[in-house]
């Protein structure tokens, strides 16, 4: 049996109103009362109805969060940054999955919308023009997190990638090395194709360095595509000393197909990852990596949305949080 607001209210002898202000915690409710509705409550096993709260309200407490990913352990932790802040703020999350494909994304975003959310935060990996038109025409707040929408049109947190594979490669030309490969997640990511990259090539050029594209390979942020970089690297005439890796994961994958063909890590071959995920600690050596506070851009992400869902004052929509190089084993 279904029990309603109704039920509550005529055991207890009080109005729906009462019961209302009683469970949304009111305070204009006498204790006698409050003791008396809370107490038929607990013995009828009321359980308030969120979606006619909502409507009543105009809200519905209820945040939605896309994912490219959520095996992926980079987005499960900036996940884990925004559950922790919602909670804080007493919102619920309905979170789903995109497969990193963009007419899912866009069909995700209308059913968010469908299903009356207060807010969105948004995660992708390649924004286009029609995400852009869809984020604009959304009648509540989204917020992008650790994605890049460059027209900077929607509130976003994210780190300074161009910076930060500058100051990963300028280490590595410091340390003595002129011939460094760059393996990059997909190039359609404006992450990779704008900034990394770009990155990458200015670290060469400030260093009076020439670019060399045969040292430049597409992965898909796979261990697969960083075994399979490192084996396009192998073919090579002339070989890099030092490897820049786009992510933890293909990091692992060229560290493991330099360590299968015999050859030592940071001695034979040093590399540098990006991202900073727990994998980076799992492998051995540990991977010297670019520190993204991915559980960071999360809760800010969340917390900017809980502004914005409040209609409340913003210095800045969009936040940039500071990144470091994390030295392990993997660079000498």
């Amino acid at each position: 049996m279904n029990i309603t607001i109704y039920d509550v209210a005529r055991e207890a002898n009080v109005s729906m109103a009462t019961v209302s202000r009683v469970v949304n915690g009111n305070p204009n409710v006498k204790p006698a009362t409050r003791k008396k509705v809370l107490e038929v409550i607990e013995r009828l096993g009321y359980r308030p109805n969120a979606v006619a709260r909502g409507l009543a309200s105009k809200k519905t407490t209820t945040v939605g969060v896309i994912i490219p990913d959520i095996s992926n352990i980079f987005f499960a932790e900036l996940a884990r940054g925004i559950e922790d802040i919602a909670t804080m703020y007493k919102y619920n999350i309905i979170l789903s999955n995109s497969d990193q494909n963009e007419e899912k994304e866009l069909h995700l975003l209308n059913t968010m919308l469908g299903k009356q959310v207060d807010g969105i935060v948004f995660m992708g990996g390649r924004i286009t023009e029609e995400h852009v038109a869809e984020f604009q025409r959304s009648p509540v707040p989204i917020v992008i997190a650790g994605s890049v929408e460059e027209t900077n049109q929607t509130p976003s947190v994210n780190i300074d990638y161009y910076q930060a594979s500058i100051d990963a490669v300028t280490s590595l030309i410091e340390k003595g090395h002129k011939d460094i490969g760059f393996v990059s997640g997909p190039f359609h990511d404006t992450i990779n194709r704008s900034m990394k990259l770009e990155g990458y090539k200015a670290a060469l050029e400030n260093k009076g360095l020439t670019y060399n594209e045969d040292f430049v390979f597409e992965g898909d942020y796979t261990y697969d595509s960083g075994l399979d970089a490192w084996a396009k690297l192998r073919e090579l005439d002339q070989k890099p000393s030092a490897i820049f890796v786009g992510n933890d994961e293909m990091a692992l994958g060229v560290v493991h197909g330099a360590q299968d063909e015999g050859l030592n890590i940071p001695e034979d071959v040093e590399v540098i990852s990006f991202d900073n995920t727990k994998l980076a600690l799992m492998v051995r050596p540990q991977l010297t990596s670019v520190v993204q506070p991915l559980y960071d851009i999360g809760a800010v992400a969340m917390r900017l949305l809980t502004k914005l869902m409040n209609q409340e004052k913003i210095d800045d929509q969009t936040v940039v949080l500071p990144h470091r190089i994390e030295e392990r084993q993997s660079t000498k």
